[in-house]
């Protein structure tokens, strides 16, 4: 089973243009990134798939291996269908290029044992801790059944705890696996209601009747969607990785 793991790297971030390249003790963050990726031992190969040549600059200065894609890509969904026009695989393991802490440790969990073929898409999530954390809009809350599978991720602190707080608040992380079928399903089919109003694509394929199976995983992440998260990812690295 060949699976590829690939790393999303748009240039023009809304929030923070650039992003790929910010500086992290002397390297861009798509570096730290990459370096987690390429311990996985079930990974055949890791590309970077950018938008732009400054990112391919660096992704050659640092030995990164990289696909250049189109720049109209809205969602890493959609980034990622691109790149498996140029590379086969059975699997393709999204890891976002905004969380520079990841843990290798997490991509087996998210890995499945016996695929075999078809539509397959997974993610792994962290246990929200504190309230703060769950009306965080950024927090992509999900709800599963039984056999955790998604019933519906939101932006919102589902569920709603009116009859009892015998629960725990799960958020989608950024790391996340499809098959081939799954992501050709993607390409070919129109953004979703829920999917539009909480700007999430797993949602079109959950709208779709196609399982999206989430994992809890132990390996907290980190995103950096502002100047203060990136500081917090410098100070911790300086701490913990660098010098």
């Amino acid at each position: 089973m060949k699976i590829v793991g690939v790393i999303p790297a748009r240039y023009e971030s809304t929030r923070m243009p650039g992003k790929p390249l910010a500086d992290i003790c002397g390297k861009p963050m798509i570096w730290w990134v990459y370096q987690q990726a390429v311990k996985c031992e079930k990974l055949c190969e890791v590309v970077v798939a950018g938008d732009d040549i400054r990112i391919e600059q660096a992704c050659n200065d640092f030995g990164m291996k990289f696909v250049m894609t189109s720049k109209a890509h809205d969602t890493p969904t959609s980034r990622l269908y691109e790149v498996t026009q140029k590379i086969d695989a059975d699997l393709y393991l999204l890891i976002m290029g905004d969380e520079p802490l990841v843990n290798e440790k997490a991509f087996n969990l998210v890995i499945p044992k016996d695929f075999e073929s078809g539509n397959y898409v997974g993610a792994l999530t962290n246990v929200l801790i504190s309230p703060t954390e769950v009306i965080d809009y950024s927090n992509q809350k999900v709800v599963t059944n039984a056999l955790r599978q998604t019933l519906l991720i939101s932006r919102s602190p589902i569920p709603y705890p009116k009859g009892t707080l015998d629960f725990q608040y799960e958020k989608v992380t950024g790391i996340q696996i499809f098959s081939k079928i799954a992501l050709d399903f993607f390409n070919k089919t129109p953004k979703s209601i829920l999917e539009k109003a909480e700007e999430n694509d797993l949602m079109r394929f959950v709208e779709n009747g196609i399982p999206v199976i989430m994992t809890v995983s132990p390996y907290k992440t980190v995103s950096v969607d502002t100047v203060k998260d990136l500081e917090y990812v410098r100070k911790f690295i300086e701490e913990n990785y660098a010098g």
